[in-house]
C-alpha cells in the first residue's frame, strides 16, 4: 500500500510540475492575467479537471510560479553580500552572479520582470513579499559586515532594499540584452552600468554615517 501511494503522489508531483513548467513557457509571450487554464492543461495533455487537482485558479498556479522563481535566487544572494574580499571584487562578483542567473533562468526573470507590477494581486504580493524576506536575509548578512557598526536596523534594512531592487533591475537589463541587435556589446555596458551604479550605493553606505 505504501509502494503504492509513493508512486501516486510522485505521479501528482510530476504532474504539478509539468503545470507549472507549461505555464512559464506559455508566459514567455502574455502575461498571467490573460492566461486560461485550458492552455495550460492542453500544453500538458491532461484534462481541465485535473488542474484543480494542484491549484486553485491560475492565480495560484502564478503564486507557486513565484515561490519557485525567488526560490533559486536565495543563494545567489547571500553570496552577493558575502563580506569576503574588498568592495570592488565583491560588486564584481555580484553582477557576473546576476549575469549567470538570467543565463540560466531567463523565463523565471522575465515572469517576474512582467508580473511584479501586472494585474493579478496575490502574485504582485507573493512577489512583494518575498522580495521583503530578502531585504530581511540581506540585513542579517550585512548585520555581519565590521563596517554596519553602528548602523540602525532600521537603516541596515533600507540598505538591503536598495541592494535587491538593484539586483532586480540589472537581472532585467540582463534579460534585455539577450534580445539585442549586439548581445555581447550590451552585455557589457549593462556590466560597467550595474557595477558603477552597486560602487554608488556602497560610495554612500561608506558615508552614510558621517
Amino acid at each position: 500500500m505504501s509502494h503504492t501511494l509513493g508512486v501516486r503522489q510522485a505521479q501528482k508531483q510530476k504532474t504539478r510540475q509539468a503545470l507549472l513548467d507549461a505555464a512559464l513557457e506559455l508566459l514567455e509571450g502574455q502575461s498571467l492575467s490573460s492566461l486560461g487554464l485550458r492552455e495550460v492543461t492542453r500544453a500538458v495533455g491532461v484534462a481541465p479537471t485535473a488542474f484543480y487537482r494542484h491549484f486553485r485558479s491560475t492565480a495560484d498556479l502564478g503564486v507557486a510560479l513565484v515561490e519557485e522563481a525567488l526560490g533559486s535566487l536565495h543563494p545567489m544572494i547571500r553570496t552577493t553580500v558575502s563580506t569576503t574580499g574588498d568592495s570592488d571584487r565583491r560588486i564584481e562578483r555580484a553582477v557576473e552572479l546576476i549575469a549567470g542567473h538570467v543565463t540560466a533562468y531567463p523565463s523565471h526573470v522575465r515572469f517576474l520582470a512582467r508580473e511584479r507590477h501586472g494585474g493579478v494581486q496575490p502574485v504582485r504580493e507573493a512577489i512583494r513579499e518575498q522580495l521583503a524576506r530578502f531585504a530581511e536575509e540581506v540585513r542579517t548578512e550585512l548585520a555581519k559586515d565590521p563596517e554596519s557598526a553602528g548602523w540602525s536596523d532600521e537603516d541596515l534594512l533600507m540598505l538591503a532594499g536598495l541592494y535587491v531592487d538593484q539586483m532586480l533591475i540589472t537581472a532585467s537589463l540582463f534579460l534585455e540584452a539577450q534580445e539585442a541587435e549586439a548581445p555581447e556589446e550590451e552585455r557589457r555596458r549593462i556590466t560597467q552600468v550595474a557595477s558603477r551604479q552597486l560602487r554608488l550605493i556602497t560610495v554612500g553606505r561608506d558615508h552614510w554615517l558621517d
